[in-house]
């Protein structure tokens, strides 16, 4: 059984910074965000459903779905932003358990955003929190989304709290401006983790106690 290492955090907080890091350490990495794109993209009948809930206003010209007027949608509807996370998330957490199979690495990185809110805390061995300081997260979104602020906090108020991330976590990365560590910190979670998934497949228990934060 592959040794699984969740790494969650807030938008705009760098998780794609340290899952980047640990893919060129060799790391297998099943992002969700990369399958549920894929999945509005590629799977017609997914892509059907979302273009009959929400309608024409989504849609470019050539009838695909716009993912950025798909995103300004469920940011302003609570009801279409439930609805679509109940279509995609049966989707996107088979397709999950299919690359965790296929993994070669000797422990794999789970990129899940949406951790707690889906309750999948126990789907993992271990969870690695990525954390930054909400201005640095709302100057990190407006400038890669191209959104204003309003809407930059509007995304980070509707997200779980810090307080609870950090509450359910074992490890810490705080990616504050121009953290020149973030990589030292990488690789030494990686040797950890490799340590972790020997142990795990000799059946060795180790105790889940909170162990490393980084700043």
């Amino acid at each position: 059984m592959t040794y699984i290492v969740a790494l969650t955090g807030g938008i705009g907080s760098g998780k794609t910074t340290i899952s980047n890091h640990f893919k060129k350490l060799g790391i297998d990495v099943i992002d969700a965000d990369v399958i549920a794109k894929n999945i509005i993209e590629d799977d017609i009948k997914i892509s059907y459903c979302i273009k009959k809930k929400i309608g024409k206003k989504i849609l470019n010209k050539d009838n695909s779905i716009n993912k950025s007027l798909l995103r300004k949608q469920i940011l302003n509807s609570k009801n279409d932003r439930l609805w679509l996370e109940n279509l995609l998330h049966p989707k996107i957490f088979k397709e999950t358990q299919n690359q965790i199979r296929q993994t070669q690495s000797c422990w794999c990185l789970w990129v899940i955003p949406l951790l707690i809110e889906k309750k999948l805390e126990h789907k993992a061995n271990r969870i690695l929190l990525v954390d930054a300081p909400v201005k640095e997260q709302i100057k990190r979104i407006i400038k890669r989304d191209n959104i204003n602020i309003l809407e930059a906090k509007k995304i980070i108020s509707i997200q779980t709290t810090r307080n609870k991330r950090i509450a359910i976590s074992d490890d810490i990365i705080f990616n504050k401006k121009n953290n020149k560590n973030i990589y030292l910190y990488v690789n030494y979670l990686n040797l950890f983790y490799t340590y972790l998934s020997k142990k795990n497949k000799k059946k060795i228990n180790i105790k889940k106690n909170y162990l490393t934060k980084f700043y």
